[in-house]
């Protein structure tokens, strides 16, 4: 008797206990955000929310007859008021939990950026694996209006070209939250984010003869870093000092470059793999930045009539010509953040703290404006080319016999 009730008693717990997800939200009562605007429009915050279709983002169900995403916009004094606000106009609530996308106005970016970041990190639905980036002559609104090719819905684009260029061409960067928060309060790193721009009508860009043409009049391009002081825009680096950037961080994964031959014409080279090393260390009271960057690369073009690669000569003056070029990259990304910005977005301050936390401590009240300004920093590039591709010397050797 004793057996049944205990059966009879933990079977009775365990109904209680198993009560399903009871805070569940069927798929047709939610709309699916998966990309944020943020603009300032005077006072007031303006949120922009791209929203998925279901039915027309299918590849299945989808008619053709509508766009892929809804752009819904509002006006509040916080954006969390402006974001709640968007039930007026959106028949389901919406759900930032699968977001990909954070665009910043540049607007917005120049006022100051910590107080939409408050709300971003705090709210429970937003998880931190999204990106952000700053728009670049435009509203954030206006950016998430454009339609995309190949990808339907536009904030994919945008997050997939992010990755895509960061790994393959290596000006861009990818930033999430946690990324930027930490960097917003750090006290020997200042922030950055990559720039986007509209390139093209903006007008037709909202239309959907923006995908029905081979060529669109209208894209979505990544264009430069976005430089920060505290949580404020005060600048760009352009393409060079943006890969210049990335390489002295040891963000590169891979690109391409090329160097001139003594008679003209260039040599492409692919890189396959970077590594780099930071320190910084004090000598005579006076901090200083020592950076080795390590490099391998395969060589992926070659327009020089009168280069023998099959010389181990010719792939040293190669070698010696990429790590001079690379170097002078790095130090115009340097020489900017030194003289026209003077903060520091590489991180040195945190190098120094690292070497020698005790004269940090005198330094890092006046770092930026006195101590990065005038910062000796050291770089060595170490190139070596690793495969030649499938051929040896070029073809155009033999057309100029």
């Amino acid at each position: 008797m004793k057996r049944k009730a205990a059966f009879l008693f933990l079977i009775l717990t365990l109904v209680i206990l198993l009560t399903g997800c009871w805070n569940r939200k069927e798929l047709n009562e939610i709309a699916i955000a998966v990309g944020l605007g943020i603009d300032k429009k005077g006072d007031q915050f303006r949120v922009s929310v791209q929203v998925v279709d279901p039915e027309e983002a299918s590849t299945q169900k989808g008619s053709g007859g509508q766009a892929s995403a809804t752009l819904f916009t509002s006006e509040a004094d916080t954006v969390f008021e402006a974001v709640r606000r968007l039930t007026t106009l959106s028949p389901r609530k919406i759900h930032f939990s699968h977001l990909r996308i954070c665009v910043i106005g540049e607007s917005m970016a120049m006022e100051g950026i910590a107080k939409p970041l408050d709300f971003l990190s705090r709210d429970h639905e937003f998880r931190s694996d999204f990106y952000l980036v700053v728009t670049k002559h435009a509203s954030a609104e206006d950016t998430l209006k454009i339609m995309t090719p190949l990808e339907t819905i536009p904030a994919d684009k945008l997050f997939s070209s992010l990755e895509s260029s960061e790994k393959n061409w290596a000006p861009s960067t990818t930033v999430t939250l946690d990324q930027l928060m930490a960097d917003l309060i750090s006290e020997g790193k200042q922030p950055i984010l990559t720039g986007l721009q509209i390139v093209g009508e903006q007008g037709a860009g909202e239309t959907k003869k923006n995908v029905e043409r081979i060529s669109p009049p209208t894209r979505l391009q990544y264009s430069g870093l976005a430089v920060f002081k505290k949580d404020r825009l005060i600048g760009w680096l352009n393409e060079i000092e943006s890969k210049g950037y990335n390489y002295i961080l040891g963000k590169v994964q891979s690109t391409v470059g090329f160097v001139t031959c003594p008679k003209g014409g260039k040599v492409a080279m692919e890189i396959i793999r970077t590594h780099a090393s930071m320190k910084g260390n004090v000598y005579r009271g006076e901090p200083r930045i020592n950076i080795n960057l390590q490099i391998e690369a395969n060589v992926g073009e070659v327009e020089c009539s009168d280069l023998d690669l099959t010389k181990a000569s010719t792939i040293y003056d190669l070698q010696k010509k990429c790590e001079e070029k690379i170097a002078g990259i790095m130090e115009s990304a340097i020489r900017k953040a030194q003289k026209s910005y003077k903060v520091d977005i590489f991180g040195f301050g945190e190098a120094i703290h690292r070497g020698n936390p005790k004269v940090w401590k005198s330094l890092k009240q006046n770092w930026d404006h006195e101590h990065f300004a005038k910062l000796p920093v050291n770089i060595k590039v170490d190139y070596r080319i690793r495969r030649l591709g499938t051929t040896g010397s070029s073809f155009l050797n033999e057309i100029q016999r």
